[in-house]
């Protein structure tokens, strides 16, 4: 028998990659280099070091946000990792202020869109049969009393993901999500601090119990999230799109 084992090279292919300043996005990025690609990324971040070439752009600013897609469009991707969002909590009677909600939309969906239509009609111009990587969460999947602007927005990544895949399925590329469960990353500082104004926690606490509910017992690393965006970067995944795979340890049943 020949097996017909996919490659997960990715020499020359060129990846894009948002959110790249740490955490998740940091280890996306070393990954795909690792693996061949050629990287460009981009964070709200001035400061940046990792293997790839990089600028630094502001998803809420309109004028920054189209400087961006612009870049996407001469640097011509065939793997976009669209990682960047925003996150933060208030229980619906208390988050009256809809500040919080244009924040995380604005980040979250509506620049998290244009990207992807940007590097979508880059591919299309070109030819490229690539490969896009929205960038869910467990939270997309259920609600959460304390964060329900942030739930609503990995809703909308899920649903957009779906819709995507089907209009770019006659050109050869491929949408997929990913659906993080808790990832030990540097923003976990902050959630933590978050849980703890709101649920009267000690530092910590959270942070602590959320690893222990997993059913695998941990929380997971970013390296566990870039593994599975190689996977749907690479003709590994040749035959899927429309996907979102859940990378939590078995936090959420599907």
């Amino acid at each position: 028998m020949t097996l017909d084992a996919a490659p997960t090279d990715l020499s020359g292919r060129v990846a894009f990659v948002t959110g790249a300043a740490g955490g998740i996005g940091a280890s996306a990025v070393e990954h795909f280099a690792a693996l061949g690609a050629k990287v460009y990324a981009t964070d709200v971040a001035e400061k940046f070091d990792g293997p790839a070439t990089y600028r630094a752009f502001e998803m809420l600013d309109d004028a920054s946000l189209s400087a961006c897609l612009d870049w996407i469009g001469e640097i011509e991707p065939d793997i976009l990792f669209n990682n960047a969002a925003l996150f933060d909590m208030g229980s619906i009677l208390e988050a009256g202020d809809l500040a919080q909600l244009d924040r995380l939309f604005g980040v979250n969906v509506r620049a998290f869109y244009a990207i992807m239509q940007a590097a979508s009609k880059s591919m299309v111009s070109v030819g490229k049969a690539g490969s896009i990587i929205n960038m869910a969460s467990q939270a997309g999947h259920r609600g959460e009393a304390l964060v329900a602007h942030y739930c609503a927005t990995k809703a909308a990544v899920i649903s957009y993901t779906q819709s995507a895949a089907l209009a770019l399925a006659p050109h050869k590329i491929r949408v997929n999500a990913i659906s993080p469960g808790v990832i030990d990353t540097p923003m976990w500082k902050t959630v933590d601090g978050l849980f703890a104004k709101f649920e009267g926690k000690e530092p910590g606490q959270k942070k602590r119990e959320v690893g222990a509910a997993v059913p695998l017992g941990y929380m997971g690393a970013p390296s566990d999230i870039a593994r599975a965006a190689v996977f749907l970067a690479s003709d590994q995944s040749a035959y899927m799109t429309a996907q979102t795979i859940g990378v939590d340890g078995g936090n959420v049943l599907r």
